[in-house]
């Protein structure tokens, strides 16, 4: 029996309602990421340890909940999932392959999509800090108490080649977060210009109004100071180079 015009496009159209229901939601789509839950407190964030680098001054109190952070740098892998899902060029790898190696070549707003995916988002500095900090501890590196351990805890200038490592090759923080200091330095959330007394009087601003971001942590390409724990670099949020990738964060309900 010939079926008339009109009952194959209501069949046409139920198939393709059917398609949009049953889809796959992105997120159950991606790489699973690993995430590690760091128990909240109360520091003093900036530089305790010397007390003269002026863009981490004053110190001051911070108190925070429970939240996860990546156990790991976003790798190649991951993230080539999620451009393949979203329809985004994938960056590249300056031919040294792609797979577990913590990705670069991304900007702060690829970083941001990514984690929203998921349903996270970047760390905030406070966050970033406090868990590479082990909680807050006197750790000049993540995982280290001094330049004499650097070497255990981070891929940097003098123990590596010029690229992007494998994620989780040292040694973790005291709650098993890797490469917090060293290979690939961390997108951070938010921006703010100066610290203040007060950690609660600082003041955002939207990234319309200001389009510097931080990152932390140093990378494969910097040495001793830029990998301590509480260096702060400011750049522009557009930036996509080969030493820069994130990991993220969420807040635990």
């Amino acid at each position: 029996m010939k079926l008339q015009p009109r009952i194959l496009l209501c069949i046409l159209c139920l198939f393709m309602s059917s398609c949009i229901i049953f889809k796959t939601p992105l997120k159950d789509r991606l790489e699973p990421l690993e995430m590690t839950k760091i128990e909240g407190g109360t520091f003093i964030m900036g530089d305790v340890f010397f007390e003269e680098n002026e863009d981490a001054l004053p110190l001051h109190e911070v108190r925070l909940d429970d939240y996860l952070i990546g156990t790991t740098e976003v790798t190649y892998s991951q993230y080539d999932r999620f451009a393949e899902e979203t329809g985004r060029l994938l960056p590249v790898d300056d031919g040294r392959g792609r797979g577990e190696r913590a990705v670069v070549h991304v900007s702060w707003y690829d970083a941001r999509a990514f984690c929203n995916a998921y349903g996270y988002r970047l760390p905030t500095e406070q966050e970033w800090e406090f868990a590479a900090r082990s909680r807050g501890k006197e750790h000049l590196y993540a995982g280290a108490v001094s330049k004499e351990m650097l070497d255990d805890v981070a891929r940097h200038q003098d123990n590596s080649g010029a690229y992007t490592f494998t994620v989780g090759t040292k040694k973790p923080t005291e709650q098993g977060v890797y490469d917090m200091s060293g290979n690939v330095s961390e997108y951070i959330g938010a921006y703010y210009p100066f610290y203040r007394e007060n950690a609660d009087s600082v003041e955002y601003h939207p990234l319309n109004e200001r389009q510097m971001r931080v990152i932390r942590g140093g990378n494969f390409n910097r040495s001793d100071n830029a990998l301590r724990t509480y260096w702060r670099v400011g750049v522009l949020g557009d930036l996509s180079d080969h030493t820069t990738g994130f990991r993220c964060a969420a807040t635990v309900e």
